[in-house]
């Protein structure tokens, strides 16, 4: 029992829609269709049903009381008086047709109320034989009963047996039904737009682009969601903000600092302990120029139109000068909207990553209607699988020299997915065809 529940609730999550559109329409039209349904089977169940059969049940009952006065009174003058008699107080035309047999039985409609009504009725009330025809004319109905010695027709108006305006009722309410779902539909979509301004607001938002142009509408809750977001857009630009605000600060002091260290051992001269100095304040300037990016993450750098292509060959010109074999690829179309220097540092990082520890790097390209993937393939090392998120740690060196070196600063794949994560993207490592490591870019577009 528990796993067909489940089978069901699986399939009936693949076949509903997921949208929130189409769902809120579906919860919409489902009761009205449901409604109209009830509506229109009662209406046909009771009172069209019923009608029918009252008004088959009048006019047989008339059309015997003619046959019995045509058996009563056989002569002509009396069935001249009966043809009017029927004419005038029963709107019946009827005629005697002399020497006459009944036709044979004609096709029967597959599904009448009239036919099936009016012909027991018939039975009930004639106790003769008899021919209908319910669907030779449109408009008509023409019984014929046999009679010593003859046959009398009878036509009758359709409506006097046939409740036969009843389309009119499925006309309104179908009508009614169509415009009031249209209507439902119309404001649906007017709720709708708030709520998908409200989701590409945050898409772009987490792509790093500008939503200054964002405002909260719609109804109350859909306000308090966008003003929720709004008041975390500001929150987050002015934490980014003072923490880019107090390390330029701290980097300011720490440049006149080592501007004076570079000075002073300008002044010693060239001496194998001052030598070893300057390494030591080109090495900590470096980690200071690491530390401020990884900080300062280019929150203020607009997104441009970038030749993807082309920052992908610069990288791996950039990568070749670290002395490893650099190749590179790209397909698909090139021109993205990035911001080209955190997305530039983020493959720069990858890049000089892999040359760090391998000797043949491939860095490759794609680009579909979704997304950006660029991935850096090396023969490295590698590293652990179950080590490969502790990478991403701020200052982590692995135990196994994957990324310790002399003079990285633990923040290369930090900031690489600093910068892929702004885009709303993310940078995933995996085992690479080349026997080391596999880095991945993937970004939405």
């Amino acid at each position: 029992m528990r796993d067909s529940n489940a089978r069901f609730g699986a399939w009936f999550n693949r076949v509903m829609p997921k949208g929130l559109y189409a769902r809120s329409l579906i919860i919409i039209i489902t009761p009205v269709v449901i409604l109209q349904s009830v509506i229109a089977f009662v209406f046909m169940e009771r009172h069209y049903n019923t009608v029918t059969r009252r008004l088959s049940a009048a006019v047989s009952q008339d059309i015997a009381a003619i046959a019995d006065l045509a058996v009563a009174f056989p002569t002509p003058a009396d069935q001249e008086r009966i043809k009017r008699i029927a004419q005038f107080n029963m709107g019946l035309t009827v005629e005697f047709l002399p020497g006459e047999r009944l036709p044979p039985p004609g096709p029967k409609p597959f599904f009448s109320i009239l036919d099936s009504s009016f012909t027991s009725e018939l039975v009930k009330r004639l106790r003769r034989p008899f021919w209908t025809d319910t669907v030779g004319n449109s408009s008509l109905i023409e019984v014929r009963v046999q009679l010593d010695g003859m046959v009398m027709r009878v036509f009758a108006r359709r409506s006097q047996a046939y409740l036969s305006n009843s389309h009119i009722f499925l006309v309104w309410m179908v009508g009614t039904s169509l415009v009031l779902m249209a209507v439902a539909i119309l404001f649906l979509r007017n709720q709708i737009k708030p709520i998908e301004a409200l989701a590409d607001a945050a898409i772009a938002f987490g792509k790093g682009r500008d939503v200054s142009g964002f405002r909260p509408r719609g109804a109350r809750e859909v306000r308090g969601a966008a003003l929720a977001f709004l008041e975390m857009r500001r929150r987050i630009e002015r934490q980014i903000e003072q923490r880019t605000t107090m390390l330029a600060g701290v980097s300011h002091d720490m440049r006149t600092i080592l501007t004076r260290f570079k000075l002073e051992l300008a002044l010693i001269g060239d001496t194998p302990d001052t030598e070893a100095l300057r390494k030591d304040v080109d090495e900590l300037q470096s980690m200071l120029e690491a530390y401020l990016a990884f900080a300062r993450e280019d929150v203020a750098e607009a997104p441009v139109t970038v030749d993807v292509a082309r920052l992908v060959e610069d990288v791996r010109a950039n990568a070749e000068r670290h002395g490893a074999e650099v190749s590179a690829s790209f397909t698909g179309d090139p021109m993205v909207m990035l911001r080209l220097d955190a997305f530039r540092r983020c493959l720069a990082n990858l890049a000089v990553n892999a040359c760090r520890h391998g000797r043949h790097i491939v860095i490759t390209g794609t680009r579909d209607e979704r997304w950006l993937t660029i991935s850096v393939d090396d023969d490295g090392p590698g590293i652990p699988q179950d080590r490969r998120e502790d990478v991403f740690r701020p200052f982590v060196r692995l135990d196994d020299a994957r990324n310790q070196d002399a003079g990285g600063s633990g923040l290369g794949l930090t900031i690489a997915r600093d910068a892929a994560r702004a885009h709303g993207g993310d940078v995933i490592l995996g085992d690479s065809p080349l026997g080391g490591l596999r880095a991945s870019v993937r970004i939405p577009v």
